[in-house]
């Protein structure tokens, strides 16, 4: 791609400000920022932010209530002819049609663009081969993986050779393997003198960026290169090392000490940071047992991010706060709860899940995880009752899901990556609806509303349509619905998608809640972080299971003299690449 250099500014706002309604709060709040040539800058905060807001205006698409926006020296909305061509857009839910296969996409949006003749050959060619798929040309764009999808629509995006590209959150639904990939050929287009700004709600990608925005409430609180932001917290991000008690407990004391201003799981630790450099939180209080010690570790992108918002205070679920401690009939082992027996399901000729095989215990968090397409998600559905094997069994407190299945649904809880709310119905009425189809009726069924409403705080939104609902609320809506009948198990596929971490620790505050109350959880997810609350993980790939054991097991798995202290996201590439190394190996005897 010729793209010419430019100096200077590409983008500028100043003074920006954009309100939806009269007495509504402004999604930007006299925004001046300015974002230079030839970089990838990354656009982090918490939902309701200004994050989309801000690209929407500078793609031209929202109008300023007041204050200038400048892209490559032109207005917007007054050149928009001129821009057109030179910068592209790529929404959060990029408009690719999945009727349509990766090639008829890519000719409807070279007509809109104009792109025709040599430029468009040339064009298709490059972009199939910068992309990967070139091998995929005549699939639907519904059948493609997550990742080959946002490769497409970054594909289509690029069409025209823009000069400025405004991504938001395109790594979101993405694994790690397909996040890196689509990483990398961002960096090089911002190599080639693209202005790259990248809307994300994956801290540690914007790690990679070379300068960040942390918004909230619609202006900038903190700005510079993630490793200017990081040193800042330097001497403030310890671990709780060495645990005797529980870590969930150990994290839910933490979090209610006054120099503790963030917690999280890590492996075997509670990752905590403090208030300020030397005043060390109360090792006795956290009840961590007698050997516990505090180590300092590396900052991250995301306690930044966490400290200047405020902190995250409190550990306590106030939806375990109302569910009862989960007893066993003592005909159903413990070590079993959920358990899949050489579950294995085909599509035709292709095995989606092959064989697999596994227990979760009473209490125990599930993490399954895998690559987009890797079969993680069909074993998932098969576990729920959603799909039926092909063969070996799905087993739930005992109940063969094939055959029992009504009976076995009444024990477990089902929150969809892709919520199952009626979205034209107000929250009340969802509530209503959810309640009712688990049998609830009467006086239990107002108790219970009642109680979950307070809960999760949705009494302001209680006639509120869905689909009105910001994303951190749908999702509580949707968990609310999902243990409205105080289900024994919980299945939660990528429960956290496209919210920021401080949605996340709540939502998985009352994850790890549930959990000590002695529900039996399955989790889907893509943010490895996250990954390192479950008990045990599941690797899935090419239908198989490629790895099982504790976050810091499949961290084990992976460590060599050049990586001797892995990420969670090195174990899992490395493990689903070194599967294919050995597949590749037996292939060629």
């Amino acid at each position: 791609m010729n793209i010419p250099p430019s100096t200077g500014a590409a983008l500028e706002v100043r003074g920006l400000v954009k309100t939806f309604a009269p007495g509504l709060p402004p999604a930007l709040d006299h925004l001046t920022t300015s974002f230079h040539a030839g970089t990838i800058t990354g656009l982090v905060g918490p939902d309701g932010a200004g994050k989309t807001t801000l690209l929407r205006t500078l793609a031209g698409l929202l109008q300023p209530t007041e204050g200038s926006v400048r892209v490559l020296d032109m207005d917007p909305f007054t050149q928009g002819d001129f821009l057109r061509d030179q910068v592209g857009y790529m929404p959060q839910k990029f408009g690719l049609y999945e009727d349509l296969s990766v090639l008829e996409n890519l000719v409807l949006y070279a007509d809109l663009r104009n792109v025709t003749g040599e430029d468009r050959e040339r064009s298709f060619k490059q972009m199939l081969a910068f992309t990967d798929l070139a091998r995929f040309t005549d699939r639907l764009a519904g059948k493609l993986s997550g990742g080959m999808k946002q490769k497409l629509g970054l594909a289509c995006t690029l069409l025209g050779s823009p000069r400025v590209l405004l991504l938001d959150e395109p790594g979101v639904g993405v694994d790690p393997i397909s996040r890196r990939e689509l990483w990398r050929m961002v960096r090089g287009l911002a190599s080639e003198g693209l202005t790259i700004l990248w809307s994300t709600a994956y801290l540690d990608e914007a790690e990679l960026c070379d300068d960040v925005r942390l918004m909230n409430k619609g202006n900038i609180i903190a700005s510079g290169t993630p490793k200017e932001l990081m040193d800042q917290m330097r001497g403030r991000c310890l671990h709780v090392a060495n645990l005797k008690a529980q870590r969930r407990e150990v994290l839910r004391k933490a979090l209610h000490d006054p120099e503790v201003v963030d917690g999280v799981i890590q492996g075997a630790n509670v990752r905590v940071v403090i208030r300020e450099v030397g005043r060390f939180p109360d090792l006795a209080a956290m009840e961590a047992g007698p050997d516990a010690v505090l180590v300092e570790v590396d900052p991250r992108l995301e306690d930044a991010f966490i400290s200047r918002l405020g902190g995250v205070h409190g550990g306590d679920s106030a939806l375990a706060a109302v569910t009862k401690p989960v007893e066993l009939p003592a005909s159903i082992d413990p070590e079993a709860v959920i358990e899949a027996r050489g579950l294995t399901k085909r599509f035709g000729e292709f095995t989606a899940t092959d064989h697999v095989s596994f227990k979760v215990s009473k209490g125990e968090i599930f993490g399954l995880l895998g690559p987009n397409g890797a079969g993680k998600s069909t074993t998932f559905k098969m576990k729920c009752g959603l799909l039926k094997p092909t063969e070996g069994q799905a087993l739930v407190m005992g109940l063969d899901l094939k055959f029992s299945p009504s009976e076995a649904r009444q024990r477990l809880g089902y929150m969809a990556q892709k919520f199952s709310l009626y979205l034209g119905l107000t929250v009340e009425q969802n509530l209503v609806f959810f309640s009712g189809i688990y049998g609830l009726d009467g006086q239990q069924q107002k108790e219970k509303i009642h109680e979950l409403v307070e809960a999760f705080g949705l009494r302001p939104f209680l006639q509120t349509k869905t689909v009105d609902l910001a994303l951190g609320f749908k999702q509580r809506l949707a968990l609310a619905c999902a243990v409205m009948h105080e289900p024994q198990i919980l299945f939660l596929d990528e429960p956290t998608s496209g919210v920021d971490p401080v949605t996340r620790r709540e939502f998985w505050t009352h994850i790890n809640g549930l959990a000590q109350k002695g529900v039996t959880i399955m989790v889907t997810t893509h943010f490895m972080d996250e990954a390192e609350y479950c008990d045990r993980i599941a690797l899935i790939y090419r239908g198989k299971r490629i790895a099982m054991g504790t976050p810091d097991d499949l961290k084990g798995m992976v460590v060599t003299p050049d990586c001797s202290n892995p990420t969670m996201e090195d174990a899992f590439i490395e493990l689903v690449l070194r599967a294919d190394r050995e597949r590749e190996a037996k292939v060629s005897q």
